[in-house]
């Protein structure tokens, strides 16, 4: 059965595609079998898995209106060594669609049943807004993955998602909680990052990930060639640290 995570934040910017990607190539480095799914129609973890989102046969916009299903769907990322359900710009429409349909914030979580024991990880990549989109997303995941940046936004940020993951637990999926909180675009020699990153520890204890992810350019630079940064530059300080992230999930999941 596969553990299912979303990779959210309502605060735009923050890393969710880089994570989503990386831990999707660190994990597959580990000898999981990962499905990312892409459900922000920017379709930029599809084209940071090296999917071309222009020529798209299906996408999961078909698989969440029910005219395809995710085995028909999926491709392989030959860069990453995982599979993805990719999305592109006709996602966006499915909004509209979906208000319409039955079970309308389930759709995801019924169509991902059917593929359940063929992975060991789905990651779902959430746009940056609470969305009909989001909240199919947050319906089908046994937790959510925050990464954020440690800044006083974020924080500001953080608030918010806390009480809407709280809010999908109580009315649509007793199953949610949070798994975790990632600090990404980490630099030690800021003074205010530091404070952040000691408040957060304060404060959820080890709901923090040990794992800190640096600022990296060449996390950056990987998706421009269709690779997750993990796979770019393995020796790069960014990519080592998804690597020990992947690690720190597998642990994290066998006490769940």
């Amino acid at each position: 059965m596969a553990k299912i995570f979303c990779v959210a934040n309502q605060k735009g910017g923050v890393g969710k595609t880089t994570t989503a990607v990386n831990l999707s190539a660190g994990l597959a480095a580990q000898k999981q079998r990962v499905l990312l799914v892409d459900l922000d129609p920017q379709g930029n973890a599809s084209m940071g898995s090296g999917i071309d989102k222009q020529h798209l046969q299906a996408s999961v916009y078909q698989v969440l209106v029910g005219l395809a299903d995710v085995r028909a769907t999926r491709q392989r990322s030959d860069s990453g060594g995982y599979d993805v359900l990719p999305a592109n710009r006709e996602l966006a429409g499915s909004e509209v669609e979906l208000v319409d349909l039955e079970q309308r914030e389930r759709r995801l979580k019924q169509a991902l049943a059917e593929v359940d024991a063929e992975y060991d990880f789905v990651l779902i990549d959430c746009p940056p807004s609470l969305s009909l989109l989001t909240l199919n997303g947050l319906c089908a995941a046994h937790g959510v993955i925050v990464p954020m940046q440690c800044e006083y936004f974020a924080l500001e940020g953080l608030s918010d998602l806390v009480n809407t993951i709280k809010q999908v637990h109580a009315n649509l999926n007793l199953d949610l909680k949070i798994i975790g909180l990632l600090r990404v675009m980490f630099d030690p020699r800021v003074t205010l990052q530091q404070q952040v990153s000691d408040q957060l520890l304060s404060h959820f204890g080890d709901k923090v990930f040990s794992t800190i992810i640096p600022r990296n350019v060449r996390l950056a630079e990987a998706p421009s060639y269709g690779m997750p940064g993990v796979n770019f530059d393995p020796a790069a300080r960014g990519s080592k640290a998804y690597m020990e992230f992947g690690a720190e999930m597998i642990e994290r999941i066998k006490v769940m």
